[in-house]
C-alpha cells in the first residue's frame, strides 16, 4: 500500500489517501477491492512506464525460457558423462537432442501449471481476507484458513515430488529408452504403482541428504569467512565447487531406479567400462 501510495501522488494532482478521503477503518474491504482499479488506472495515466514493465517481464521471460531450454539439454549430457565417466560436450549435446526438447516442452507447461496453482492460492487468500473484515471475529474464521493451507502444503508436496521424479527417474528412463517425456511418464507410473513406498521413502532420503548438505556449505562458508559462499554464488565456479555433490545426486537416482530390472540398467557393465577406457586399464 506504501508503494500504491507513492505512484498515486505523480498523477491526477493527488494522492492515495485523497482517492480515500472521509472514509472510516470499516471501509478497509471497499478500499482493498479498489486497489486492482487504482493500479489499472495508474497504468492508463503512465503508458511510458506500462511498456517499460512489459518489456522488462518479457526479457526475464525470454530469458527463463532459454535457461529452461538449455538445462533440458544440459540434463542428458550430465547423465551421459556420469554414466560413461567421461567429460563429453558436443556428442551428448546432438544424440539426445529430440528426448532435451521433449524435456523442455514438458517442463516449460508444468511450470506454467506451477503458477497458475500458486496465483491461485494467493487470489483465495486475498478474497477470504476481504471477506472476513465484515464479520466479527471469531476462531471459526481461521479454519478455512487452516484449510487452505493444509491444502497448499499437500500440493506443494506433489509438485516437489513430481519435480524430483522427473529429473531422478524421468530422465534416465528417457535416456535409456530414447524416449518422449509423456512415454517415460507412463512407463515410470507403471512402476511408481508396484513400487509406491520405496518412492516416497526415497523423496524422503533426499530431503535428508540435502539438508545435509546445505548444513555442510553453510559451516564451509562460515569456516573460510565467507569467501566458500562468494565462490559458491559465482555460477560456473560454484558448480566446479559442488560438482562432487552434483555427480553423488545424480548417479544414486540412477543406482536407485537400476534395482527394478534390467530394462531400467543404464550403468555399463564393470568389463565394458576398463575397455573403453585405456586409461583405467593404465
Amino acid at each position: 500500500t506504501a508503494f500504491l501510495a507513492t505512484l498515486m501522488e505523480d498523477g491526477n494532482g493527488g494522492s492515495y489517501s485523497n482517492i480515500f478521503k472521509d472514509r472510516d477503518a470499516s471501509s478497509c474491504p471497499a478500499d482493498i477491492q479498489e486497489i486492482p482499479g487504482i493500479v489499472y488506472q495508474w497504468f492508463i495515466d503512465h503508458p511510458g512506464w506500462m511498456i517499460f514493465i512489459g518489456v522488462v517481464i518479457l526479457v526475464i521471460f525470454t530469458i527463463f525460457i532459454l535457461l529452461t531450454w538449455i538445462s533440458s539439454r544440459g540434463k542428458f549430457m550430465f547423465l551421459h558423462n556420469v554414466i560413461h565417466n567421461k567429460k563429453e560436450i558436443k556428442n551428448p549435446w546432438n544424440e539426445y537432442a529430440k528426448e532435451g526438447n521433449s524435456l523442455f516442452l514438458w517442463r516449460l507447461v508444468f511450470g506454467f501449471i506451477i503458477l497458475l496453482i500458486i496465483i491461485f492460492f494467493i487470489f483465495y487468500t486475498i478474497y477470504k481476507i476481504i471477506d472476513i473484515q465484515y464479520i466479527e471475529f471469531n476462531f471459526e474464521l481461521i479454519i478455512p484458513f487452516i484449510g487452505i493451507g493444509l491444502l497448499f502444503l499437500l500440493t506443494i508436496t506433489v509438485l516437489i515430488y513430481i519435480g524430483l521424479f522427473l529429473n531422478d527417474f524421468i530422465v534416465p528412463i528417457m535416456y535409456k529408452h530414447k524416449i518422449t517425456t509423456n512415454r517415460a511418464w507412463a512407463k515410470f507410473l507403471e512402476l511408481f504403482k508396484q513400487h509406491f513406498w520405496h518412492f516416497v521413502l526415497y523423496g524422503l532420503f533426499i530431503l535428508l541428504l540435502i539438508i545435509i548438505t546445505a548444513i555442510a556449505v553453510i559451516l564451509a562458508g562460515v569456516f573460510t569467512c565467507c569467501i566458500g559462499f562468494i565462490l559458491m554464488i559465482i555460477p560456473y565456479i560454484g558448480s566446479v565447487l559442488l560438482l562432487p555433490v552434483s555427480y553423488t545426486f545424480r548417479a544414486l537416482s540412477v543406482e536407485f531406479l537400476e534395482q527394478f530390472g534390467e530394462e531400467y540398467k543404464l550403468f555399463p557393465e564393470e568389463e565394458q567400462t576398463l575397455n573403453n577406457n585405456p586409461e583405467i586399464q593404465e
